[in-house]
């Protein structure tokens, strides 16, 4: 594609995109349908799109003193290409101002050109981690990694990266997650005979953690009660080697289709994707009491995904947490109901914020006697964990991208008596 038409076509996506009336995946996954376009261009547009929503705060302000449509503007500040190809689609008058904009500093600028958050999460985040701040929001506002999950049904992991490396693919292990294999760099998947007979899946090694503390063992039932796409329950699923139910519940009947194409190549059986209406339906009544294991990988703001979900940050707002704390309490109390004498029960999100996590646990905690909180270093290091001691903050998991290179992930973990 010439440049000056790609230009325009990433003009043109980031001004729907940056209404954020929906989120920027969705987006450009609609965008990339009703274009047709080669790989090389679907990449730069997305990653022009990413750029832009990852430092929204500083091309705004540069983007005051250029010319042209503002989208335009910002489309050549994050244009994910070859500087020489940018060039050859601008003006004189482009050129100039994209070299006025080069030399400024990072030293020079306002704090908010610098974090490029929401005023309304800037604080919160400063109170919570001092110093840290600053590390996380380099961390937050970098792309992130591709890691894989080994399906330890059908695989091993030092044989299936033996295999990716004959098929030029660099891995390396992944330091806590004994699944876990990261990429040197992004790449296509899809045709790939690891995945399409099911020996990977596409997941951060910090949702595979979260598996790894359900600890599910062969025969057990167990309930992955936010199962969405399923990422957690196919990991669940292969530590319980496909034996005992393993029910996979989600208010999204859409989400929950987007398992059934992982879940054939998964080789698992003990899997039943069921849709619920809400967190009281009747078919959780059913299984009261009747529960090993519980994991609740609660719908939260995605705040610890920015790296990959940059527009989340424009999107959510303190009302929209305050909407979603009442949720996780509320989905949290109904899916510990389900557990027997002796059960787990693990609460998860991909949050950082302090009240949709230590919060949601502590008023549970203190609201359910009969619920006593395990410490989660011991489990992970029972689950095969080096080092678990420093994923961990009391006595919950805490992942943070800039200390751990995974997303942002908490869980916290009872037993009930």
């Amino acid at each position: 594609m010439h440049p000056k038409a790609l230009l325009d076509s990433c003009s043109d996506l980031l001004k729907h995109v940056l209404k954020f009336d929906q989120p920027a995946d969705m987006m450009l996954s609609k965008y990339f349908r009703e274009f047709r376009l080669g790989p090389r261009e679907r990449a730069t547009l997305a990653e022009t799109v990413y750029a832009v929503l990852r430092k929204k705060n500083l091309f705004t302000y540069l983007a005051q003193h250029g010319h042209g449509a503002p989208e335009r503007r910002l489309a050549i500040l994050g244009f994910a290409a070859d500087r020489e190809f940018l060039l050859a689609a601008l003006t004189d008058q482009e050129i100039d101002w994209l070299k006025r904009c080069d030399q400024v500093k990072t030293e020079d600028l306002m704090e908010l050109h610098r974090h490029n958050l929401p005023n309304w999460l800037v604080e919160p985040l400063k109170t919570q981690l001092g110093n840290d701040f600053w590390p996380l929001v380099e961390s937050l506002n970098a792309p992130a990694g591709l890691d894989l999950r080994v399906n330890t049904l059908k695989d091993k992991r030092a044989d299936i990266q033996k295999e990716l490396s004959k098929a030029g693919l660099k891995t390396e292990a992944t330091p806590y997650s004994p699944w876990g294999l990261r990429l040197a760099d992004k790449s296509q998947l899809g045709k790939l005979d690891a995945f399409t007979r099911g020996a990977i899946e596409v997941q951060d090694e910090g949702s595979q953690l979260l598996a790894l503390l359900v600890e599910a063992k062969r025969g057990e039932m167990v309930v992955d009660f936010c199962a969405g796409a399923g990422g957690k329950t196919l990991a669940i699923g292969a530590t319980m080697r496909s034996t005992g139910r393993l029910y996979a519940f989600d208010t999204s009947g859409h989400r929950l289709a987007a398992l059934k194409p992982r879940l054939a190549r998964s080789g698992l059986s003990n899997v039943h994707p069921v849709a619920i209406a809400h967190e009281r339906d009747d078919r959780i009544k059913r299984l009261a009491g009747k529960i090993d294991r519980v994991l609740v990988d609660s719908p939260c703001s995605g705040l610890g995904t920015l790296r990959r979900n940059p527009d989340l940050k424009w999107r959510q707002t303190p009302k929209a947490i305050e909407e979603l704390v009442a949720k996780q309490t509320a989905i949290l109390q109904s899916a510990a109901r389900l557990l027997k004498p002796g059960g787990r029960l693990v609460y998860a999100t991909c949050s950082v914020l302090r009240e949709e996590n230590e919060a949601i646990a502590e008023a549970f905690t203190s609201a359910n006697k009969d619920f006593n909180v395990l410490e989660v270093a011991p489990l992970l290091t029972h689950a095969g964990v080096e080092n678990a001691a420093k994923l961990c903050s009391g006595p919950y998991l805490r992942l943070w991208p800039y200390l751990h290179q995974t997303d942002g992930f908490f869980a916290a973990v009872w037993q009930k008596s």
